[in-house]
């Protein structure tokens, strides 16, 4: 899946301020989602498309299912230190078992009246279906999201808590480009079986394609996210990218910009702090510098405080005014 643009220097990461938001922050995490908690339905949702015959489908599908029985049962065994005489011998017999049940399933299936379209119609259908399950059911590829721009409104609404969030902002090390890929948005959804088919038989080639049109595809209509894709194991992990800047929604507070800033005093790497503000006479927003000083002279605060500074005023008397 190599990217076929440029990889910018900088890609940034809308974030509404949470809990997980602090561990991007102070602990240099990323967090590696499944697509399938993406707010868009149709991401990574590939269609099959059967470009070929019912006897090449089925080998297809047979393929497919034997990996991932498999590599689950492999995966069970080593789990409770199993190592049978003949573990491999019957993981393959059950394999080979289960991709002929689900075959023959299916070609039965096929035979059913209700259908209209003339055979191998049906067939073809019912296993371009059966083959897209199965190849969403193995890509275990998780996605750290970013955008190319700090600066869009739309962004800032839907992934920067409505702007009361911030922007994390991240240069690319040379080691870490290579997993980084550009969305490409608009065309099909529509996978070749014959692409699937060449992954199956080891095809690296195939695989690169398949990929590509599974995880970075898009509509049209996203189009103003600008989005690249980092790729991972699933859940958190430590940070490849650099984190070099945060930008402050137009509506975040003051105590959280103070927050903020104050964990990001004694880092390593200096990080570089601005506020986003609203482009007098105009839809767009610019970043400036965030005046680090002057936040510190109000924060922290400690409400009391004005309290007890009155307590200690002597108040006049009428005796002795």
């Amino acid at each position: 899946m190599a990217a076929t643009r440029p990889t910018p220097k900088t890609l940034y990461k809308y974030r509404a301020f949470s809990a997980r938001t602090v561990d991007l922050l102070c602990a240099d995490k990323v967090y590696f989602a499944d697509p399938n908690t993406f707010n868009d339905p149709l991401d990574s949702k590939p269609n099959i498309h059967p470009d070929l015959d019912v006897a090449a489908l089925e080998i297809t599908l047979g393929h497919l299912i034997r990996g991932r029985i498999a590599a689950e049962m492999t995966a069970a065994a080593r789990s409770i230190k199993y190592r049978g005489p003949r573990t491999v011998e019957h993981i393959a017999r059950l394999s080979d078992a289960e991709a002929t049940r689900v075959i023959e399933e299916i070609s039965y299936a096929a035979t059913n009246p209700e259908y209209t379209q003339p055979p191998p119609g049906p067939q073809l259908a019912l296993l371009a279906h059966e083959i897209e399950r199965e190849l969403l059911r193995q890509y275990d590829k998780r996605v750290f999201s970013l955008a190319k721009r700090y600066d869009c409104p739309l962004m800032w609404s839907h992934y920067g808590e409505q702007h009361h969030g911030l922007c994390l902002g991240y240069s690319i090390p040379d080691d870490a480009r290579a997993n980084l890929h550009p969305i490409s948005y608009g065309g099909t959804r529509l996978v070749p079986a014959s692409r699937v088919s060449a992954m199956a038989m080891g095809d690296a080639r195939a695989r690169a394609e398949v990929d590509a049109l599974v995880l970075l595809r898009k509509a049209s209509s996203w189009r103003y996210e600008r989005e690249w894709r980092l790729f991972g194991p699933a859940g958190v992990a430590d940070s490849p990218l650099e984190l070099k800047e945060v930008l402050f929604g137009t509506r975040c507070t003051d105590s959280v910009k103070h927050a903020v800033a104050r964990a990001m005093d004694e880092r390593q790497t200096r990080v570089r702090l601005y506020e986003m503000r609203e482009v007098r006479g105009t839809f767009k927003l610019k970043r400036f510098p965030l005046d680090v000083d002057e936040l510190a002279r109000y924060y922290p605060r400690r409400a009391r405080a004005l309290l007890e500074a009155f307590d200690e005023v002597e108040v006049p008397t009428e005796a002795n005014s």
